[in-house]
Order: structure tokens, then sequence, then C-alpha cells
């Protein structure tokens, strides 16, 4: 193409958003692009009209060999969560923005918005929105037709979520516009418009958790010494994976979850997935994940069955094996992406030996911790030390240069 594409925002109410510069240009052109919503701005243009529809990728093969003036119309800012990003990767493109719909309902909240947490729900899951959010004072979500306020009030509320006021702000800038505070439990039985964006408010204090969680903060299986990585242990491991607040994350045979749990709040962008065998503990782990805020994938099942669901992960945890821990470890090595960390506690030298060769037979490098941790404890008014099963950590990474 001989000229730059055109890329232009426009307002809820049509014309009236644009300046005139910006009429003249869509005038002048010979294609104008959109989707049914905007183009209907326009009923008298009188060059071809072309309405997005679907995937991006055909729309920019049609452009690529357009030689006329092409103008492109987008909600709002065509950056935020618009098209504008994905067509100036692809196409030689000028972009004219308009206010966003998030900057027009924090003005109609009388809000500043530069400190706020922004997350789009709009045809995405909701899952893993409950770590993200947990103690943020300001959030905005963008919403569709299935992730609508009365589902978002819904889903806080089953994390316990109810230090938030929820704005919401409807058909912005149209001739329908309407916007108003509401609690969670209204806001879950009130009928809104599909176009709307939620601006979450913090009104008080919210439950929160720093890194090393206490074991009797967790919902576990009986007696105390149940099945629960300790504390001191979950953080030597957590340390030991390096995650990001990005990794996709496997904890396998995660019990109560309290390893899954720790990572979600490392890994608050990323996605966490973790398998269990045993119903009861699943039971707990799911109790443990509403007490904590955290919003994993968690699947019943006998690792390695069912890790074909999960994505390639960042990082593995494994907490324990029942048997099959050779066919376990292969799986786990060949799904690890490059520069990844796969992390096992061990409680006996034959598992310590087993997993040790079977890393080195996938080509991994092998480092291990002998965790040999006391605790202390009173004993009428003196103290004496208790000592807690010795774990070898045991973590395994790609070799250099592989």
């Amino acid at each position: 193409m001989t000229k730059k594409m055109k890329i232009i925002g426009i307002g809820d109410d049509g014309k009236r958003s644009l300046l005139p510069i910006y009429e003249k240009w869509i005038d002048e052109s010979e294609v104008l692009v959109g989707g049914e919503r905007q183009l209907l701005f326009f009923p008298d243009y009188e060059g071809e009209k072309v309405t997005i529809k679907g995937g991006l990728s055909s729309l920019v093969t049609s452009l690529e060999r357009e030689t006329r003036k092409v103008v492109v119309l987008a909600s709002g800012d065509p950056l935020f969560y618009g098209i504008g990003s994905y067509l100036a990767k692809k196409l030689d493109v000028e972009i004219y923005p308009y206010i966003s719909s998030l900057q027009q309902a924090f003005a109609k909240m009388n809000e500043s918005w530069q400190d706020a947490y922004v997350v789009s729900v709009h045809g995405r899951s909701m899952k893993g929105l409950a770590q993200k959010i947990n103690g943020r004072k300001k959030v905005a979500l963008l919403t569709d037709a299935v992730n609508s306020p009365n589902q978002i009030a819904r889903y806080l509320r089953s994390f316990g979520m109810k230090e938030y006021r929820a704005f919401v702000a409807e058909n912005l800038g149209g001739e329908n516009e309407r916007y108003a505070f509401y609690e969670l439990d209204e806001m879950e039985n009130t009928e809104f418009s599909p176009l709307n964006v939620v601006i979450l408010q913090k009104v008080s204090e919210g439950k929160r958790w720093s890194f090393g969680i206490n074991d009797d903060e967790f919902y576990q299986r009986k007696p105390e010494k149940g099945l629960l990585t300790k504390k001191e242990i979950r953080t030597l491991s957590l340390s030991e994976l390096k995650l990001t607040e990005s990794s996709t994350v496997w904890d396998i045979g995660t019990c109560t979850g309290s390893v899954a749990i720790e990572a979600c709040m490392i890994a608050k962008e990323g996605q966490i997935f973790a398998i269990e065998k045993n119903e009861h503990d699943l039971e707990n782990c799911r109790l443990n994940m509403v007490k904590f805020r955290t919003d994993f994938t968690v699947v019943q099942g006998k690792a390695p069955e069912r890790l074909d669901e999960f994505p390639d992960p960042d990082a593995v945890f494994i907490g324990g094996t029942a048997g099959g821990m050779e066919e376990i470890l292969s799986v786990c090595c060949s799904r690890l992406k490059k520069g990844g960390r796969i992390v096992l506690n061990a409680v006996t030298i034959e598992n310590l030996y087993q997993a040790g060769e079977t890393f080195k037979k996938n080509g991994f490098q092998v480092n291990i911790t002998l965790a040999q941790i006391s605790r202390s404890k009173p004993i009428l008014n003196l103290t004496r030390f208790d000592a807690l099963n010795p774990i070898y950590i045991i973590t395994a990474q790609h070799k250099e240069g592989e």
C-alpha cells in the first residue's frame, strides 16, 4: 500500500464523538471497515463498507492487498484491548484514539484511574481472577455477556470478597447511558446492558496472607501430622521453583493445595494446575482455595493420568507419588518448558535415588537439599525442639546448553 491506513476510535454517540478532521478522512475514504454497530453510524457513506466478523487474520490479508483509501473504525481507544495493536503489527497504520470506556467510567465515578488494576474478562475465563485482584484498591473489569456484572458479583462473593463495592457504567456516551454504585449482593440481582464496565472499589480491609502460611491455617487431614507440605519445606521448595508473576505451574499430588495456593500468590498472572487422587483431600483443597482466595484448576486423578489436560509448565512441584514415579517424571521432563524447573520432595532414600536416576536419564541436572527442620515447643516454663521428618528437596532442570 502507498498510503497509511487510518484507525479511528469512535464512541457510542457516533459522529458526535469525532473531530471534524476525522469525519473528513472518513468521507474521503473509499473503504470503511468496522463492527456492525460502528458502521451503522454512517448510513450515507458512499464507499464500500466492510464488516469485521470473526478472526482478524482474513481481514489483514484483504487489507494488505488494498490499494484504495481505507479507514478502520474501532470502539474507544483502539490500543486498549482493541484491534489497534493487532493491526499495527501487521499493517502500516496511523491510530487516532477516542476516550476509552474506562476513562469515561472513572470520570463518571469522579475517581482517578492511574492506580487502577485493569483486567479483561471479555471473551476470557474468570479462572484465576481471585488471586489477581485480592487486596487491590481499585479494579477495572471489561466484561461481556457471559462474564456480566451479575456473574462477577457471584464470583467475588464465592471467595468472600465482601470488602468491595462496585460501580457499573452502561452504554457510556449513548442514549441509554446509566451508571451507579452497587453492593455485591445488589449487583448480583440487577439486570444490566451488555455494554458495560465494572469498577471495584475497596471500602474495607479484606483477608490477605504473606508468603509462608502457617500449617494450622489450612484445612487438612487430621491428626496433626497429616499430609501437608510443612511451611518450611513449602517455602524452600517454592523458592527452588523460581516462579515469576506469569508462570504456568503444575502441582502433582496437591493434597490440601498448600503449594498450589502459595504458587498462586506468586504467579498471580499465570496459571496453576493441580492433581490429587484422594477425594477427601480434594474437599480440603477446595475449602482452602476459597479461604485463601485462590482460583486454580484442580482435578481428581492419579498422575500421570490427566496431565495431558494441562498446558506445558514453566515449573512442576511433586509433593508425592503413589507409585509410577519414573513415568510421572518422564512426562514432566518431556513437557517442561526450556528454562523451567521440577522440584520433588522425597522422604526415603529409595525415592531420592530413583528420582535422581530418572532425571539424569532424561538429560536433566539435579541438585539436592536435605532439610532437617526442628520447631521450638514449650515444655512447662522451658523450651525444647520438636523435629520434623527430614525431607530431600530435589531440583531438576535442563542441562545448560541443551
